[in-house]
């Protein structure tokens, strides 16, 4: 019998049972035709500011949890830092943002990072100062892919190095504004200011840059539908500055419950408007006839902005925090749970089984590796990295991270510090913190207590000599700086 005379009600019992596991698995690809790739990845998204994982009724994201039905839901990845740059510096290398030196987004630092030589005298500790970038001569994700013969384009937020080492010194065959800061300078609805400088990225007034930039990355699918490409759609929301299309402002300000943890309009709008964004993409893989073969990947760079309202905010929200990550604790440039844990997402057709979810580790130095194998690209036979290839772990079939780390060494949020998590349990090491200066240790069982509300340190010592000493190995094998008692401190 002919393949297009088939039909369901014809099928022999076993062989429909067959065609419905298989639809389990997701639409299969196009064996002849390589994956394209598409990774999302937000900025500042808090793992609260979904619907994803159950802990917001205010903020709406139906783009986004569409798109986890699609694949796999990882409930424990995790940036490898708490702020912008360090945390993309290492997916696009593969490595710790320890062992890159980059921990901070601050370009007028020295190209390697060193302790600083003073402190206020009411800091404990010796900050480290952060690299303004990684070595030009280690190799991209990029680069590897756009070698393998893929059309590789970035949209949105670069943010990990300057002039000469922007997106397409770093392996893009297209970059979109080309900005290389962080965030417009004053405004997410046209007319658009980068750092006051002139772009060619222009908009009608009023016109909201995230759906400018979708439109901007379709454009690019349509143009290399033909084509294995390697799509980087790295947004500027929800990052500041806080404004938003006035409909969806108003929109959530009837929605404001005063008692909630989120309670902020503008940023409410610009989720959405984030959300609207994701759609367009994942409705233009679909449109384009793409979706068999096209992985997705949705990330954010770090935990939600819970600082005080840029001095720009719109009236009604200059004194209200952009977000609240309960039940996590703190935010943005902090080590704890909120700082660190974003949102993940990854489809891959005929790999992934749809709705599928996994409490396994995940960190973004792990998105190198990961890549290479679900593209059948070979790595690089010179290229070391710290990331942990994690096929088995999408697949279902082992959990290949036993263990995550993060180092911070910056009073940004948190006194500078490190942690390390294995089977739940949390370490952290807090530099130069106890009133002597030496370090102090925090230990949490996240499994009981996600927000990080009970230090068993004092009830669990030999759980923290065994994390600490995981802890002293990576911070060693990274070659980390390790801040120092200030000499300046005034009890």
């Amino acid at each position: 019998m002919e393949k297009k005379s088939m039909n369901r009600t014809s099928l022999p019992a076993t062989t429909a049972l067959l065609l419905s596991m298989l639809g389990c698995l997701g639409a299969l690809a196009d064996p002849e035709r390589p994956f394209n790739v598409l990774f999302i990845m937000a900025d500042d998204l808090g793992w609260s500011d979904t619907t994803l994982y159950g802990t917001t009724d205010f903020y709406e994201t139906p783009h986004i949890q569409r798109l986890a039905k699609r694949g796999l839901l990882l409930t424990h990845a995790y940036a490898a830092n708490p702020l912008c740059s360090p945390t993309r510096s290492s997916i696009l290398t593969g490595l710790y943002p320890a062992r890159l030196g980059v921990t901070k987004p601050q370009w007028i630092h020295p190209f390697k990072a060193r302790l600083a030589k003073t402190g206020p005298a009411h800091r404990r500790c010796l900050e480290v100062e952060s690299a303004r970038t990684f070595p030009s001569d280690h190799a991209t994700v990029a680069q590897v892919i756009n070698k393998a013969g893929y059309v590789c384009g970035h949209f949105g937020v670069w943010h990990a190095g300057g002039e000469g080492l922007s997106a397409l010194d770093r392996g893009f065959d297209i970059d979109v504004p080309h900005h290389l800061g962080g965030a417009p300078k004053r405004d997410f609805l046209a007319p658009w200011v980068f750092l006051g400088e002139e772009r060619t990225l222009r908009g009608k007034p009023g016109e909201h840059l995230e759906d400018r930039m979708a439109q901007e990355a379709v454009a690019f699918m349509k143009a290399n539908q033909d084509k294995p490409f390697f799509l980087n759609y790295w947004s500027y929301s929800v990052h500041s500055p806080w404004t938003a299309k006035p409909e969806l402002v108003e929109k959530y300000k009837r929605k404001v419950k005063p008692l909630s943890h989120q309670v902020n309009p503008v940023y409410a709008a610009m989720v959405e408007s984030f959300d609207q964004a994701v759609g367009t993409l994942v409705q233009a893989v679909d449109d384009l006839g793409l979706a068999n073969n096209t992985i997705i990947i949705f990330f954010s760079d770090n935990g939600g902005n819970t600082w005080p309202p840029p001095v720009t905010s719109p009236p009604g929200s200059e004194h209200i925090p952009g977000t609240h990550n309960f039940p996590l604790r703190e935010g943005k440039g902090s080590i704890y749970e909120a700082g660190t844990r974003v949102p993940c997402i990854f489809v891959w057709p005929g790999q992934i089984p749809a709705g599928a979810t996994t409490d396994a580790l995940f960190s973004s130095v792990d998105f190198f590796p990961t890549l290479l194998e679900m593209l059948k690209i070979d790595m690089p036979a010179n290229l070391s990295l710290d990331g942990i290839n994690q096929v088995p772990t999408l697949l279902g079939q082992k959990a290949t991270r036993q263990s995550a780390f993060c180092y911070h060494p910056h009073y940004t949020g948190t006194v500078p510090g490190a942690w390390v998590q294995k089977d739940h349990w949390k370490l952290l090491r807090l530099f130069c913190d106890n009133p002597d200066q030496t370090d102090r240790y925090e230990l949490y069982h996240l499994k009981h207590d996600i927000s990080e509300a009970h230090n068993l340190a004092t009830r669990f010592p030999d759980k923290v000599k065994a994390l600490n000493q995981l802890l002293d190995q990576y911070l060693s094998d990274t070659h980390a700086i390790i801040p120092t008692p200030n000499p300046a401190y005034k009890r």
